[in-house]
């Protein structure tokens, strides 16, 4: 009896002895490796593919770690990447505890569906396939039954892209996102009234869109909106250049300038040719463009024009307005063409 006891302690000190000396063995991989498990994935492959990406020594230890532990059935497929230096059961904590590396896009304010879907390719997905996800609005029928795609509720803002993420995924996440946020700020009602006039969940974000993107400096957004606003008031077209940009994206013609052709454009996009507000937003307005909207300055300026360094000088009235686009837009080349030349360098001594 004692001498089976004895034998059984000294099993259980050398199977301690082999579990430390497992769990503490340092593993060989270089200062970054990847690695990606499928989905399904053994214990025996996920300790070969490991072993095999240079991540351990040898595959058995791992394996005998990952069942000794309970966590066999538990290791999550995906892909991981390894900074060393890092021990065998730091290994394999990460699978078990499912450590994937994570790849972010972050989605600025204002972007159109076309400029989002070439920024997802970043993070392995297709520009193509999101753009289809992105024209089908049935994940915004419950807010907006007239959207025809889902610009405009594709919320900016940084996301995760995880191994076997879809391209429609991210757009259902991305409208998910939204509806949040419209719910934090009261937007999810039928309508809202402002400035005395009730508004759709549409409107409201067509008009965010437009403000987002006329809006360089964070402080003038209140008041952009405020001007536009009573243009819509008085029935005055709204003139705004990106309303023309997205028409012409939507006809494939946009190179990154403004003809004068362009502003006779029969797209009802196009808010110099068109009265009120465009069929529907022409981009992503943020969080900060939705509250402008929803509380904008008290203005009387109906006009206003960039100073190229994005700001604006704002007009009350149409002759103050066109003394200011004289000064900042139509003689600017002029004075650029007749400002002197630099002085020259002194003569070297």
């Amino acid at each position: 009896m004692i001498r089976r006891a004895v034998a059984v302690l000294i099993l259980g000190v050398l199977c301690a002895r082999v579990l430390w000396t497992i769990e503490t063995e340092w593993a060989t991989g270089g200062p970054s490796t990847q690695v990606i498990i499928a989905p399904g994935t053994s214990t025996r492959a996920v300790a070969e593919a490991l072993a095999s990406a240079g991540v351990i020594p040898r595959p058995w230890s791992f394996a005998v770690l990952a069942r000794l532990r309970g966590d066999g059935a538990r290791l999550k497929a995906g892909r991981y990447r390894f900074e060393g230096p890092y021990s065998l059961l730091d290994v394999e904590k990460k699978l078990a505890e499912g450590d994937v590396e994570r790849r972010e896009i972050t989605i600025p304010e204002g972007l159109s569906m076309f400029e989002i879907s070439l920024i997802v390719e970043k993070g392995g997905l297709k520009p193509d396939q999101f753009l289809a996800a992105a024209r089908d609005p049935v994940g915004i029928a419950d807010l907006d039954p007239a959207a025809k795609t889902l610009e405009g509720y594709l919320f900016p803002e940084t996301y995760d892209i995880l191994d076997g993420a879809t391209e429609a995924a991210l757009a259902t996440e991305m409208v998910k996102r939204a509806k949040t946020v419209f719910a934090d700020i009261g937007l999810a009602a039928p309508g809202r009234s402002i400035g005395g006039v009730k508004f759709t969940l549409r409107e409201i974000v067509t008009l965010a869109s437009i403000v987002e993107l006329e809006s360089a400096v964070p402080e003038e957004r209140r008041r952009i909106a405020g001007v536009f606003l009573s243009r819509l008031r008085k029935g005055m077209k709204l003139q705004t250049d990106p309303t023309v940009i997205y028409a012409l994206k939507l006809d494939g013609r946009y190179d990154g300038n403004i003809r004068k052709a362009d502003l006779s454009n029969a797209s009802p996009y196009n808010t110099y040719r068109f009265d009120g507000l465009p069929p529907g937003p022409i981009g992503s307005p943020g969080l900060a463009a939705l509250k402008a909207v929803l509380e904008p300055e008290t203005t009387d300026a109906l006009y206003f024009v960039s100073r190229n360094d994005g700001t604006h000088v704002f007009s009350k009235t149409l002759k103050d307005h066109e003394r200011a686009v004289d000064e900042y837009q139509r003689h600017r080349a002029t004075r650029a063409a007749v400002k002197p030349p630099d002085p020259a360098p002194p003569p070297p001594k």
